[in-house]
């Protein structure tokens, strides 16, 4: 049986639960442990942890594997392998300073003192710019450091910007960007390894799927090579001719980013009635 880490309550900790959902993976009702529960019909075990622990418990074999933040896992330096990005829980980080502090270069960080949680990252982040600043290791409310006198500027998860508009800041440095990513213990057995790597095929069909719609669409056949030209679907579109003598329906699969893009060139190379469907699973 494979254990997996993942958060034991927040965002992340829903987001990874749907996914699981979504591959297949169910868990049994009304476990008497808060801290743990067993999949149904997948040989896996779910340890709730806090999201700062995961790296560390799968570094050492408490867990097989772990649903983290790439931003958590690169600060903790714990020795594990990374299996896959997820995408979801997307944010960066980010070093703010007083929104009327005057800023050119990263150079305006020498001498300043900079509140964080992400101590790690920060330094070396620092090191690779040749700047030398005093680093602040807080945990929780940063925003507000620089406010009470604390710090100079912070460096911190954005991922609306909003927080730091409230506190009077302005995002100056991009450091990182982060997403949910899967980690897991570098030497795995034979066995568990298997059951990580079906796990991973099943993340991969689910969140493909979210990048692509099947649409469906009645075309003459005298555009019909036009419009394999917009569509070429995986390896090509699915044409089958309609009862109308000199129609087909044409079938394939666009990508969320080309969506309207390809929908206008449709109608204008005579595509009607066009059908858009979520895909729930891809394989490739």
């Amino acid at each position: 049986m494979l254990a997996l880490a993942i958060q034991k309550s927040g965002r992340l900790s829903e987001k990874t639960k749907h996914l699981l959902n979504e591959s297949g993976v169910y868990f049994e009702n009304g476990s008497r442990n808060p801290l743990k529960s067993k999949a149904v019909n997948f040989p896996l075990q779910i340890l709730y942890l806090r999201d700062d622990d995961i790296p560390e418990f799968v570094a050492d074999g408490i867990a097989d594997a772990g649903v983290v933040g790439e931003n958590v896992c690169l600060e903790k330096g714990k020795n594990v392998e990374v299996v896959e990005k997820l995408g979801f829980a997307r944010c960066r980080l980010s070093i703010a300073v007083p929104k009327n502090m005057s800023y050119n270069s990263v150079q305006d960080l020498a001498g300043l003192r900079i509140a964080t949680s992400y101590p790690r990252i920060l330094q070396k982040f620092l090191d690779e710019n040749n700047v030398r600043a005093e680093i602040h290791e807080v945990n929780g409310s940063v925003e507000i450091a620089p406010g009470i006198g604390f710090a100079d500027a912070i460096f911190d998860i954005v991922s609306t910007g909003s927080t730091l508009i409230s506190n009077g800041l302005k995002e100056v440095e991009t450091v990182m960007h982060s997403e949910a990513i899967l980690i897991a213990h570098p030497s795995l057995t034979e066995e568990k390894r298997q059951y990580l790597d079906q796990l991973v095929f099943r993340f991969k069909a689910v969140n493909k799927a979210r990048n692509y719609k099947y649409i469906l669409l009645n075309a003459p056949n005298n555009a019909i090579d036009k419009i394999a030209q917009i569509l070429p679907g995986m390896k090509s579109p699915t044409v089958m001719p309609l009862a109308l003598e000199g129609w087909s329906s044409v079938h394939s699969v666009v990508k969320e980013d080309d969506f309207w893009e390809v929908i206008e060139n449709l109608r204008e190379a005579g595509a009607q009635g066009i059908l858009v469907i979520p895909i729930e699973k891809m394989i490739v």
